[in-house]
């Protein structure tokens, strides 16, 4: 007997987000997410398309899902439905942005006047809170605590299972040549079990070139450096081989 899941029906949109439209399905624990070729940078201050993003984003997060999966990381991943849709559980977002950090680059470098491309002793996790009007400023954990975003216990395990998707990204990474520099993560809550949501691509990823230290990720777009969907189309390639 067929599942739901097996040919789910797809319903209202709910949410449209920067790289994202999320559709509800007869299913209640059950979203079909539409990835968009729309880019956006700065918080939207800057906008413009990224041809066939979205398929690409698509792929390669269907991919580090299932990579993911493998090594014991609970996601919201059930399949990827076609070229531009994935089917995922649906889940209550934690508006607490994880971002680990094993490069400086980017908001740490300017923040704290380092020179971007200095390697870390060690993986820095951050917290951000999600919010756009706000910009996703820098958080404590405390203020996730102290304003109800998460639980203590929560928030270790976030801490925990992003530092587990680095050791497991870098390891994959290194072996087809290139540098995990830093990235992205969300989180959410899924019948009170906290699951890795979101995508994981060269729009919440910085991927360098290990021989070269060329950019392979958004801030080709970011800092209009050329060549964003080579640089896309690259990494898709790498990590399907």
């Amino acid at each position: 007997m067929k599942s739901v899941s097996d040919n789910p029906e797809k319903r209202e949109m709910f949410y449209e987000g920067k790289a994202k439209k999320l559709y509800a399905t007869a299913d209640p624990d059950l979203v079909i997410a539409y990835f968009k070729d729309d880019a956006t940078a700065f918080n939207a201050k800057k906008k413009g398309t990224i041809e066939d993003k979205g398929v690409i984003n698509n792929r390669m997060s269907e991919l580090f899902f299932t990579l993911l999966e493998r090594e014991g990381v609970k996601t919201h991943f059930v399949r990827r439905m076609n070229d531009r849709e994935m089917l995922c559980k649906r889940l209550e977002i934690v508006p607490a942005e994880t971002v680990v950090r094993n490069i400086v680059a980017g908001s740490m470098a300017k923040r704290l006047g380092r020179e971007e491309g200095e390697t870390l002793p060690f993986p820095i996790v951050e917290f951000y809170y999600k919010s756009d009007p706000l910009d996703d400023p820098l958080i404590l954990p405390e203020h996730a605590i102290a304003f109800g975003w998460a639980t203590e216990a929560e928030l270790r395990a976030i801490r925990e299972t992003a530092l587990r998707v680095n050791r497991v990204l870098i390891d994959f990474l290194d072996q087809r040549g290139v540098i995990l520099v830093d990235f992205k993560l969300e989180f959410g809550r899924h019948h009170g079990e906290i699951l890795l949501g979101d995508e994981i691509c060269p729009d919440t990823c910085r991927f360098w070139d290990k021989a070269t230290r060329k950019k392979l990720d958004k801030d080709r777009f970011r800092r209009d450096l050329g060549d964003v969907e080579g640089a896309y189309q690259e990494m898709l390639r790498r990590v399907e081989n």
